[in-house]
């Protein structure tokens, strides 16, 4: 066996006394969160809180690499199909329940019955490359994963934020009819109550078993070191921001680009910036009538002014990527710079040749991500100006997030999380719309590129891989790359080692709370 470059996490590894201190930390989300299941019926902000009170084998860490949490060491044979988990000593859920490797097994069937539809089942059941074929526990602190052959991405698959981190839940976690509770995981924070519209409270988990060290992502050091974290709804920024002002809350994890100048003049609040994985698109519904045409694609290409478009939006805080390896990664090179051509006079051109008779095209957006919405006007008016009638429709996030896994839409601006490998930004958004019709990038001949990817550790190879994508993208034009994102996070002076971060999310530990 080939042993991973996972540091062993020893016994020693317990929890630091906690400052004992009666605070509770409040925390605005734009929108509600759509359950309190890892990885299913779930979005962003719905990770976000999860991710507090549940947490897998693997996380990823600051710098986008996977390393252990829950998993003491990882193991993989030398034909890259087994891999042996190691579970941490020490370690209870919230119930008190100590963690084995039996919880691990029965948390894999649990995501892995079809009806419960885990948003991740597709990377694990066989319906692409990959399947977990058996799923062992020859003692309670080994778990054995079977593969049907090597993949390169197993492990960050698996710590995935979308896929709630495949965080191992306790049985009573679900309730004596077999339908869904509340999570019962191992994170530093316990669910406590959730009123729809309003809040979702978490109690701090006294008897968490961190690990040591400084945070680091999702692994690291997790002491929760404030007694409640209330997630506070409010979905107007402006709202969110004039609270932030009052003391009525503490953290705005996202704030608008446009209030960042006033926030760092504002001698009461800190600021904290950073860039991010997540990505910011115009998709096509490449089966729509008129979309299906190559040629309008290609003209709406030359018509958006992405680079414009992004100073606008971030305010000058990011550069445009029209990549979908993101700017951050390190297999963005040179060739992922080249991007769309600006031409407006190009983009008539092409709509001439593609037959275009001012049909109407309607562009889907939302108002709870406010640089989604402003991406959505200014695209709108560049296309307009090219001859494209394009109107906005504006849809709650709820019901736009539905329209997407549909497919039912002609244009739709959609922000994706961040995906720390390419190979995973590419794989959020390829794949058979017959199968998930959510997918915006349907081509055989890209997808099996991209499965080579998901296989081959080279990083030359990868490389290659990559390259050849951006190229195909490029002339295909599925959807519309724009920018990555950028976080940036206002707090009271009373919150101290709050950061934003490459996740786009919030995260409450190691975070303390001034009375």
């Amino acid at each position: 066996m080939s042993r991973l470059l996972f540091a062993m996490i020893t016994a020693a590894s317990v929890l630091a006394a906690m400052p004992a201190s009666a605070s509770t930390i409040r925390v605005q989300l734009n929108a509600d969160i759509r359950s309190t299941t890892p990885g299913i019926n779930r979005d962003d902000n719905t990770d976000a809180v999860v991710l507090h009170t549940v947490e897998g084998l693997v996380a990823y860490s600051e710098d986008a690499t996977v390393k252990p949490l829950l998993a003491k060491s990882v193991d993989v044979s030398e034909d890259g199909k087994t891999y042996t988990f190691t579970l941490r000593h020490g370690v209870t859920f919230h119930n008190g329940a100590p963690l084995t490797s039996a919880d691990v097994a029965w948390s894999w069937q649990f995501y892995m019955d079809p009806a419960r539809k885990w948003r991740c089942l597709p990377e694990f059941d066989g319906s692409g490359r990959l399947k977990v074929e058996a799923v062992e526990t020859p003692d309670e602190k080994t778990v054995v994963f079977r593969l049907n052959g090597p993949n390169a991405l197993f492990l960050a698959s698996l710590a995935r934020t979308d896929c709630g981190m495949t965080g191992i839940i306790n049985k009573a976690s679900l309730k004596a009819d077999g339908s869904w509770d509340k999570p019962i995981g191992t994170g530093p924070f316990k669910f406590a109550e959730w009123k729809p519209g309003e809040f979702i409270g978490l109690e701090r988990f006294e008897e968490y078993q961190s690990l040591p060290g400084e945070r680091d992502g999702y692994t690291g050091g997790k002491r929760p070191l404030v007694d409640d974290v209330r997630f506070m709804i409010i979905p107007d920024s402006a709202a969110a921001k004039a609270a932030l002002q009052a003391g009525n809350i503490d953290v705005v994890p996202d704030l608008a680009n446009t209030d960042v100048k006033e926030i760092q003049g504002n001698p009461d609040l800190n600021l904290s910036v950073s860039s991010n994985m997540g990505t910011s698109t115009i998709l096509f519904q490449t089966r729509d009538a008129l979309l299906s045409n190559v040629k309008l694609r290609q003209a709406i290409a030359a018509a958006v002014d992405t680079e414009q478009l992004t100073e606008a939006v971030t305010q000058g805080l990011t550069k445009r990527n029209n990549s979908l390896v993101p700017s951050l990664s390190a297999y963005h090179t040179a060739a992922q710079d080249v991007g769309y051509t600006y031409n407006p006079e190009a983009a008539k051109a092409l709509l001439a040749e593609a037959g275009y008779k001012g049909e109407p095209i309607t562009l889907l957006t939302n108002q709870r991500y406010p640089q989604t919405y402003a991406s959505s006007v200014i695209a709108q008016a560049m296309m307009q100006a090219a001859g494209l009638n394009v109107s906005l429709e504006v849809l709650e996030w709820a019901a736009q997030l539905d329209r997407y896994s549909a497919g039912n839409y002609q244009m739709m601006a959609f922000p994706y999380s961040a995906r720390l490998d390419p190979a995973l930004s590419y794989d959020s958004v390829m794949g058979s719309k017959d199968k998930q019709p959510r997918k915006a990038w349907d081509s055989p001949e890209a997808q099996e590129l991209l499965n080579k990817a998901m296989v081959v550790s080279d990083k030359v190879e990868r490389q290659a891989i990559f390259d050849d994508l951006h190229k195909r993208f490029l002339a295909e034009v599925p959807f519309l790359m724009l920018y990555n994102g950028i976080d940036a996070s206002a707090f009271s002076k009373r919150v101290s080692n709050y950061k934003a971060s490459i996740f786009s999310k919030p995260r409450l530990w190691e975070v303390t709370l001034a009375k």
